[in-house]
């Protein structure tokens, strides 16, 4: 029997419209249940061959800074399975490249698009992108936040675990921007989260005191650790990231030294629920941060976990443009 679909009710239709998507602080746990509904309900209709095309006629903006995959794939297909259109600006095609004001760059592409989407290096460049922009904004990636990845993770652990609440997730490694934004997320979903660092290494420390608050209003367990193993433990999810992420290249060599003893291997991964499921964000260096056994092994969601990137980023799109 085919899984029935989740009831979006009334006052939700409508709530995120012009609403720009730039990290989870500003989103209320009933509004992010909205999104991940609101994605599998789009997913089921593309898993279906249903047409579902309510951005006919919108354009997404998309500036990029930083390379890309799966974020400039995704959402490219994305808005043209809406039925929209995507524009794809390199660093250095936008006179941003020159020195016009990101303001004044907000201002103008507002005239021309129904949202924009941008992927960069400095989240600030983000924030004053949204604070000048009329139309929403997305963060697909700043080297603060990663909110797509976490939202497209989230939904990849309610398909297999049936549900979120009280489910555990463990990070092991560098606390970057995925770390940061999954500690803002876990708690709105219910999640008890676990991260284990290396000294030198930790979250943004803003972002855990937002985190901690979080937390504590939820009910729900925010644990730092120096020990991957503690993080570990019974954990429902194991999560890790590249430890040198874009733009840290040079110190590579250092980082391997610092972070080897925070790989996810078979011997980590046995501290763990029986059932747990393994996810990176991708791409993946196999025998540094995470083992072939565990990525390629039969835990490792990483595919479902990347499709899902698509599905999250279009009820994203259709929410915040409406």
């Amino acid at each position: 029997m085919a899984k029935p679909m989740p009831v979006i009710k009334e006052w939700q239709v409508d709530r995120l419209k012009g609403r720009d998507f730039i990290d989870f602080a500003d989103y209320s746990p009933a509004e992010l249940d909205y999104l991940i509904s609101l994605a599998e309900r789009i997913k089921h209709k593309q898993k279906m061959g249903e047409p579902y095309q309510p951005l006919l006629g919108k354009t997404l903006g998309m500036f990029f800074t930083k390379a890309s995959t799966r974020t400039r794939v995704s959402f490219e297909v994305g808005m043209y399975q809406l039925g929209g259109h995507a524009i794809f600006l390199a660093g250095n095609d936008t006179q941003l490249g020159r020195g016009e004001p990101i303001s004044d760059t907000a201002k103008v592409m507002s005239r021309y698009v129904d949202a924009i989407m941008i992927r960069t290096f400095a989240h600030e460049d983000v924030v004053e992108l949204a604070e000048h922009a009329s139309v929403p904004v997305i963060n697909a990636l700043t080297d603060l936040h990663h909110p797509c990845q976490v939202l497209a993770d989230v939904l990849t652990l309610k398909e297999y675990k049936g549900t979120l609440k009280g489910l555990t997730v463990a990070y092991v490694g560098d606390g970057n921007n995925m770390a940061n934004s999954w500690i803002q997320a876990a708690p709105k979903f219910g999640l008890n989260m676990r991260v284990a660092t290396p000294e030198g290494y930790e979250c943004d420390p803003a972002v855990v005191e937002q985190a901690k608050a979080f937390a504590e209003e939820s009910g729900t367990e925010l644990v730092f650790t120096k020990d991957p193993v503690e993080a570990v433990k019974d954990a429902d999810l194991v999560y890790t990231d590249v430890w040198a992420s874009m733009g840290q290249e040079a110190e590579q060599a250092e980082r391997v030294e610092k972070f080897a003893v925070y790989q996810v291997n078979e011997a980590l991964c046995r501290h763990a629920k029986p059932d747990y499921l393994f996810m990176h964000c991708l791409p993946a260096h196999r025998g540094e941060e995470v083992t072939s056994e565990i990525i390629d092994g039969p835990h490792s969601v990483v595919f479902d976990e990347a499709e899902n990137r698509l599905h999250v980023q279009k009820a994203i799109l259709v929410a915040t443009i409406g």
